[in-house]
């Protein structure tokens, strides 16, 4: 048998070593600096993009308030104000009579009556023609949402400000002393009781309501027809000189017998 000769071996077994080396050098992974960097910044990124809108403080200072529900003759209305920095931002209706005629009436003046009260800040704003029930039983909601705010923005400054000063938290206090709630009497009519409540505040009515009025029959179409007018009217005028609604005569002649009953123990 022929030997190999000596040198031949320690040829093959360097190359052979070689090739191992090359061999492992390819199994081994990737460590490139860059894409391991790469790979760590992107969650940061992410995180920061969840973080920011959560930080924002655009929703600061909003609040919602709810005016009193409303009964006109084809339903109730409701109105909703969103405030901000002390001004409307966004007026919408709740609550709104529906089914019938009252769905067209419904679309046709509550979207032009929101935009009217977040351009006059006020309830003094205009009917909707042919939507006549639907636009003033609005603006008596809108006009009790208003008042909210009012007392609510009153009640926040008496608050910050007591501690500075006993003699304005003294004014304040005195302020909202003033604000109460007075219930005439029952005044009796041909068709049925009528009495009247309202809110008084700086010797001004700023809210008027019949917690009693005629009802069963026609009735309920004359206290519905005149009710919702009569507080308006009283509240602006701020007494009982008030018109009587045409075609509710008696249902008027009591509410403002009552009305004035109320403001003689208001004091006005």
């Amino acid at each position: 048998m022929r030997k190999s000769h000596p040198i031949r071996r320690v040829v093959l077994a360097t190359a052979a070593t070689v090739s191992g080396v090359v061999l492992l050098l390819s199994l081994k992974p990737s460590s490139d600096p860059t894409s391991a960097s790469a790979a760590g910044a992107a969650p940061s990124a992410a995180a920061a993009g969840q973080e920011s809108p959560q930080g924002g403080t655009g929703t600061a200072g909003t609040t919602t308030v709810d005016g009193d529900a409303t009964q006109t003759q084809y339903g109730v209305v409701q109105v909703r104000l969103t405030v901000a920095g002390g001004k409307i931002t966004q007026a919408q209706a709740i609550q709104a009579p529906k089914g019938g005629t009252s769905d067209q009436k419904t679309a046709l003046s509550v979207p032009t009556l929101n935009k009217e009260t977040v351009a006059a800040q006020s309830a003094n704003i205009d009917s909707v023609s042919g939507a006549t029930y639907t636009s003033t039983g609005y603006k008596q909601s809108l006009q009790s949402a208003l008042d909210k705010m009012k007392e609510a923005a009153a009640s926040s400054s008496s608050g910050s400000s007591s501690g500075s000063s006993s003699g304005s938290s003294s004014s304040s206090g005195s302020a909202q002393a003033q604000a109460k709630t007075v219930t005439g009497q029952v005044a009796q009519t041909q068709y049925g009781p009528v009495q009247v409540r309202i809110t008084v505040s700086g010797g001004k009515i700023t809210k008027a309501e019949a917690v009693q009025a005629p009802s069963g029959g026609t009735s309920d179409q004359k206290t519905a027809l005149s009710v919702p007018k009569l507080n308006q009217e009283a509240v602006a005028a701020g007494n009982a000189d008030i018109d009587s609604v045409s075609g509710a005569t008696y249902t008027s002649t009591g509410y403002k017998q009552s009305l004035q009953s109320a403001l003689d123990q208001a004091g006005g």
